[in-house]
């Protein structure tokens, strides 16, 4: 039998990380950060709901000289099951309190809380408004398995309050709402010198919000008892911007690698997104509906080659930008389009 070795990278003062794989999923791996504090090693995200993920969140943490039953508390920057996923199986190892910004514990709960068939004919008719084609939308009305693998992580139960300090004995760590990935996505700003004495203002977890080569997927994240129009993609940009002035000597996300200058990486991200939304103008010479939108829409891989449930993800991404655009002033629904199409003004 193979012996299980993981990729564990010590990033000096008391600051650790794990690389717990993602199953068949491109983006390889979570990097989950373990954090030394007076009371025990607290986890910054978790990784996915999958045996082969734990066991080598287990075998990190050994290697690392601790376990998952000395876990003291593990810290959620946000819901998806790559970050959240084995938060029950270490509570349950451990006792561990688990903190998590209140929007984002609202979807776990109701994830968890939702008449399975009421969230699939709610997801169908969304997708219907989208305009996706009834063949896409029919899957939607037959049976799903109750539990996803993934997809069954523990409440939370403690509130991450931004910008408080969370409760970690001996660490500033500050959180930082950084809303646009989720609703519920929250930055920590390590406010302690660097242990290398980089110039910058401490360190940035950054979970999804602020990733070294890979531009955070904005979706849509609905109530079904909500009918508020949200503006997920606007509220990214504000959110870029604010982490942008915190000026971190280094900013350590939850994907690839570790970087520093992460006011460069903003800019970036803020060109890109002005970039897209203008191309997406050009789209709108005719009137779309978010779904025709997302078909002709730039991904890292053509639209008949993009599975189902990434094409749904697709479709939450088109709308998003097409809020901010009629936001902006930039789009307009066209009155009386069922479904409803856009048009750039």
């Amino acid at each position: 039998m193979t012996q299980l070795v993981p990729q564990v990278t010590d990033h000096g003062g008391g600051v650790r990380s794990i690389q717990v794989p993602i199953p068949d999923n491109p983006l390889g791996y979570t990097l989950v950060y373990v954090v030394d504090t007076d009371r025990g090693p607290v986890l910054v995200d978790t990784g996915w709901d999958d045996p082969q993920s734990w066991d080598t969140l287990t075998a990190g943490l050994s290697a690392l000289g601790t376990a998952a039953g000395e876990i003291h508390g593990v810290v959620i920057t946000h819901h998806h099951p790559d970050h959240h996923g084995l938060s029950g199986k270490v509570r349950e190892a451990s006792g561990a309190w688990i903190a998590m910004h209140e929007a984002d514990s609202a979807i776990v709960r109701r994830t968890r809380e939702t008449d399975l068939g009421r969230w699939l004919s709610y997801m169908a008719a969304k997708l219907t408004a989208a305009g996706a084609p009834e063949a896409h939308v029919a899957p939607m009305r037959t049976p799903r398995p109750l539990r996803l693998p993934g997809f069954s992580p523990a409440v939370p139960d403690r509130e991450i309050v931004p910008g408080e300090l969370l409760a970690l004995p001996g660490r500033r760590l500050r959180a930082i709402w950084t809303p646009g990935h989720t609703p519920g996505h929250v930055c920590l700003h390590l406010e302690e010198e660097h242990p290398s004495r980089l110039p910058g203002h401490g360190r940035l977890f950054s979970g999804d919000h602020l990733l070294p080569e890979i531009t955070p997927h904005i979706g849509l994240y609905e109530d079904p008892d909500d009918a508020t129009v949200t503006d997920p993609l606007g509220d990214y940009l504000d959110s870029l911007e604010r982490v942008g002035r915190l000026t971190p000597a280094e900013v350590l996300p939850a994907h690839q690698h570790v970087f520093t200058d992460a006011a460069a990486r903003v800019r970036e991200l803020l060109a890109h997104h002005e970039e897209r939304l203008t191309g997406l103008l050009g789209l709108l010479v005719e009137p779309l509906t978010p779904w025709q939108l997302a078909e002709r829409m730039e991904w890292n891989r053509p639209w008949e080659q993009i599975p189902y449930g990434s094409r749904n993800i697709a479709v939450s991404e088109a709308e998003a930008h097409l809020r901010r655009l009629v936001k902006l002033g930039r789009a307009e629904a066209v009155a009386g389009s069922e479904p409803v199409a856009y048009v750039a003004v």
